[in-house]
């Protein structure tokens, strides 16, 4: 497994709430990391970000934080900062040492406890949590709350988390990544084209939208468990992240069939 900890000096930490499906992920370089920044989209949520553009006073950061639970989120980076300076970790303002911590969320209140966000508290435990080895991916940290497919509303939406991936290029340079995926749209397989996560078929009036499901394509697993392994009708396992209980098309076979069933994530 690779991650962003296989650069040296990294540390992630994740801290969340199984129940509100929120939480936030801190990336942790005390000894200070230049950064930069590139926003995109119409409706952006961040803290700190304008620092890291050219030509400002700030070179370094000593943290970057990813939270959900909307622009409420944004108070986990307090957490954070409290957490650096205990440890004498910021940029040196004289009178006081001042930690870096850039931040960033995502929309999650559509799901879970919209009246429980990251905060401060949760930020600091992220920190206390965090380490040099292979942080948890999927339904994790910041992760817990996301979901893709949202172009139809919610309730065509499908799970989705964090995931995290380094490649070694040789001559000591690493390049790593961690993404809590919060899209609009579909998660595509960038080789083959194929759908992995995003909007379930769905018919709005007299038109469908999508593909009629397939009986083996959703494993039937009731109940909900972080990571649970289920089985598929055709044998094979996989992991499943949770989705609420939600009611399945109707099939246009023969036998036509309505059950409750609960589609997730495919890892």
């Amino acid at each position: 497994m690779t991650a962003i900890t296989d650069i040296p000096g990294i540390l992630v930490g994740h801290a969340h709430d199984e129940e509100a499906l929120t939480g936030c992920t801190v990336v942790l370089y005390p000894e200070g990391a230049v950064a930069g920044v590139d926003q995109r989209g119409g409706a952006p949520g961040t803290r700190e970000t304008d620092l890291l553009r050219p030509m400002h006073l700030v070179e370094k950061v000593h943290a970057v934080l990813l939270a959900g639970g909307s622009a409420f989120g944004l108070e986990a980076a307090g957490g954070v900062m409290r957490y650096l300076e205990e440890r004498g970790v910021g940029f040196d303002a004289r009178v006081a040492r001042v930690p870096i911590v850039p931040a960033a969320i995502l929309f999650d209140l559509a799901i879970g406890k919209a009246d429980v966000r990251p905060d401060a508290e949760m930020g600091y435990q992220a920190c206390l949590n965090a380490s040099s080895d292979p942080p948890a991916e999927g339904n994790a940290g910041a992760g817990m709350g996301a979901t893709v497919g949202k172009i139809l509303g919610m309730a065509g939406a499908m799970k989705a988390g964090i995931g995290t991936a380094s490649r070694d290029l040789g001559g000591g340079a690493v390049v790593g990544a961690i993404v809590a995926v919060n899209a609009l749209g579909d998660v595509i397989d960038p080789e083959s084209g194929k759908i992995l996560a995003g909007t379930r078929p769905a018919k709005l009036g007299p038109i469908r939208v999508g593909r009629d499901p397939s009986p083996t394509r959703w494993p039937s697993c009731w109940g909900w468990q972080a990571n649970r392994r289920c089985v598929l009708p055709a044998g094979e396992t996989r992991s499943l992240a949770w989705w609420p209980r939600m009611p399945a098309w109707t099939s246009r076979g023969p036998t036509r069939w309505r059950r409750w069933r609960r589609p997730g994530w495919l890892a």
